[in-house]
């Protein structure tokens, strides 16, 4: 072994290399190493040369020792070494056995790794800066274009506040979630807000109604199926909407509305992320983020056996409840004047609420939420007959006039409640044909068809016979 390291030639070529080099004997005591190891190991190398592999360790020269290492495993090894000067190495173990199989030398060699883990320590810190000012960016613009566009992002209300708080955080994250909320609050448009904010913008937000699709169709809507899957399907297959918002968002609206046999596949779909097409024998996978949602009390519905409790607990990762406008009683305003605006402009019209009619809205209650009151604004521009909407342009039951106390002594005594009740609806209809002169805008006002309020007219005769 001395004659090789004695030959000028192999040690030259051996101490060229800007890599370390440490050749051991057996039984892992140091015989040889070039000057990169030497000046990687920052020792002389005769504090090296005849040191055993353990003793090295032992001293924090190389830790841990590769040379030790493929003592222990008989066997090639590569890990990273820190030294005493805190850098980093990657070094790789090479026993040299003899015929019999018994390691004869063992070669280590070390390649200095310390710029390079430096560097991609940088690159890690700069991806997660650019990732946090991607969000801001993404935030900021979507902010702007939802005021812009989306009558719901808009208020000062603590409910409203405390939503968009909410959506903002479960955005950059990518659980499922579950929005919940009376009809027409705008799960639809947090749902989009939530995808728009999030990693996946650039890619497919896919939308299905579970409660406006057949049962028998709605399976081959979401999973999609094969050629020839069955009677009638499409000659070359179709992709459901699962394949279709691959990379992206799937929302999943009415979610209580789903079949209970389709809560289970949708169930295995979330769980491993894959699923089975109807008629295919091979498992497609798709990597989306779901997002449910419902007007209904899923906890209820398990409790009654209608909705499947495992489902309703991996959708209830992330839960958001979108809070009605009667508990946004302070937005209204700020939500009757935005629609205004959009609807004058769709319509040609120059409309403005009197005063009156602004305190009536405020007050109602809005059980259609958002959605009955961007309807309502739009009719209002539309039959309003000047610029200024006025009272007796509201529905009947938006016109909340003073309130005076209810006068039981009024009514003759000994009558029965059905009488007393007749008698508030024959005076009820008596005023507002008073008001509205025709029995169309009278029945119009009273939420009722003409023919009703005319049947009501024959049933109490001489009290209402100047109705005609």
């Amino acid at each position: 072994m001395k004659n090789i390291f004695d030959n000028v030639y192999f040690t030259s070529i051996l101490n060229a290399i800007s890599d370390g080099i440490l050749i051991a004997d057996g039984q892992g005591k140091v015989l040889w190493l070039n000057h990169a190891c030497e000046n990687l190991a920052n020792i002389s190398r005769s504090k090296i040369i005849g040191k055993t592999a353990n003793t090295l360790e032992n001293q924090g020269v190389f830790m841990p020792s590769a040379t030790k290492m493929v003592l222990n495993k008989q066997n090639t090894v590569s890990t990273v070494q820190t030294t005493v000067q805190n850098r980093k190495y990657i070094t790789s173990g090479h026993p040299i056995k003899n015929e019999q199989g018994k390691i004869e030398l063992i070669v280590a060699h070390a390649r200095d790794i310390t710029e390079a883990v430096r560097t991609n320590s940088q690159l890690e810190e700069t991806q997660e800066l650019l990732k946090r000012y991607s969000q801001e960016i993404i935030k900021i613009r979507q902010k702007n274009d939802f005021v812009a566009s989306e009558h719901f992002f808009m208020g000062k209300s603590p409910a409203y506040l405390s939503i968009i708080s909410m959506v903002d955080k479960i955005a950059s994250t990518d659980t499922t979630v579950l929005i919940t909320g009376e009809t027409g609050v705008g799960k639809n448009v947090i749902s989009n807000r939530i995808h728009q904010l999030s990693e996946r913008c650039h890619e497919p937000f896919m939308e299905i109604n579970c409660g406006a699709i057949p049962e028998s169709l709605i399976e081959s809507e979401l999973f999609g199926y094969k050629k020839g899957a069955f009677t009638g399907a499409n000659s070359e297959g179709k992709a459901g909407l699962i394949k279709m918002a691959d990379k992206g968002t799937l929302f999943l609206d009415e979610i209580g509305e789903l079949p209970l046999h389709l809560q289970a596949k949708l169930l295995q779909f979330i769980q491993h992320k894959k699923w089975l097409p109807i008629g295919g024998t091979e498992h497609q996978t798709a990597n989306l983020r779901i997002i449910a949602a419902t007007n209904r009390d899923l906890l209820q519905q398990v409790q009654e056996g209608k909705f499947r409790s495992d489902l309703f607990y991996r959708l209830n990762v992330l839960p958001i409840r979108v809070p009605s406008v009667k508990e946004r009683k302070m937005d209204i305003i700020d939500l009757l004047q935005f629609n205004l605006k959009k609807y004058n402009k769709k319509h040609k019209r120059e409309c403005k609420f009197s005063k009156e009619v602004l305190k009536n809205l405020q007050a109602y209650d809005w059980p259609g939420n958002i959605r009955e009151l961007e309807n309502q604004v739009e009719r209002l521009v539309i039959i309003s007959a000047h610029d200024e909407i006025r009272l007796e342009d509201l529905p009947f039951q938006m016109q909340q006039k003073e309130k005076t106390a209810f006068n039981l002594n009024k009514y003759e005594k000994g009558k029965s409640l059905t009488d007393i009740l007749e008698t508030i609806e024959r005076e009820i209809i008596e005023e507002a044909y008073a008001e509205f002169k025709t029995t169309r805008k009278t029945a119009d006002k009273l939420g009722i068809t003409q023919s009703l309020l005319m049947r009501r007219v024959r049933k109490y005769g001489s009290g209402a016979k100047r109705i005609r």
